[in-house]
């Protein structure tokens, strides 16, 4: 049983729950933190939902790991499994994730994901970690709406974050980095950096590249954060 059989039976439940739901987008390989983790499914609507996936062809050596970085952004996290990797699993993430377990059929096209435990709620979602999300002309926008944010053009992305993540109670934080992902337009794979190390806002790119809108309501993208 591998990843991409999981993923794509994963995803097709996921794509069928939010169908017709303008307010859902599905994305692959979120990276997290300035890139240093990616999730292998996000769902962000209202919420941020995180699912991580674990194969027969996966060892759970650095789930701990991931872990830490989800449980600081993520709202909900599922991890989905492997039959042989769920006690371990069960012993290395937080009570409040919740556990899938995919069970192979007679063929990958048969397999099924049985839920086993469900979510509760992220009771520790990081602020500073959440507006790592965030590009920099976003931040730079939601900074505008509450305070002149011309002073700040010039800093690095580090000073832009922390103080947006001050700025604001956390649940209207959520809900702003929520819909600036949902609104975007362009998702970067490998975009160039300027000479303060900076990434540069991508572009549009054509059909066959690294952006690709999958249905009318749920899109698929592959992101590396600035």
């Amino acid at each position: 049983m591998r990843d991409a059989d999981i993923r794509r039976v994963l995803r097709q439940h996921l794509e069928g729950t939010f169908n017709g739901d303008g307010t859902t987008m599905i994305i692959e390989e979120l990276g997290l933190c300035r890139g240093t983790v990616r999730v292998d499914i996000a769902v962000v609507n209202g919420v941020l939902k995180g699912y991580e996936i674990k194969s027969d062809q996966d060892t759970l050596l650095r789930l701990s790991s991931q872990a830490a970085t989800y449980n600081r952004i993520f709202d909900t996290m599922t991890v989905v499994v492997a039959e042989r990797h769920l006690r371990a699993a069960e012993r290395l993430i937080p009570s409040w994730w919740a556990i899938q377990v995919a069970r192979a059929g007679d063929s990958s096209a048969h397999l099924k994901i049985e839920h086993l435990r469900g979510e509760s709620t992220n009771p520790n979602v990081d602020p500073g970690s959440l507006v790592q999300l965030l590009w920099r002309d976003e931040v730079l926008e939601l900074l505008g709406q509450i305070q002149p944010a011309v002073a700040l053009k010039s800093k690095p992305r580090r000073v832009l974050w922390e103080t947006l993540a001050t700025a604001m109670p956390l649940p209207e934080l959520k809900a702003m980095v929520c819909a600036r992902l949902r609104s975007r337009s362009r998702w970067r794979l490998d975009a160039p950096r300027t000479q303060d190390g900076e990434t540069s806002q991508p572009c549009a790119t054509s059909s066959g590249s690294q952006y690709r809108r999958v249905l009318p309501r749920s899109h698929r993208y592959t992101d590396r954060p600035n």
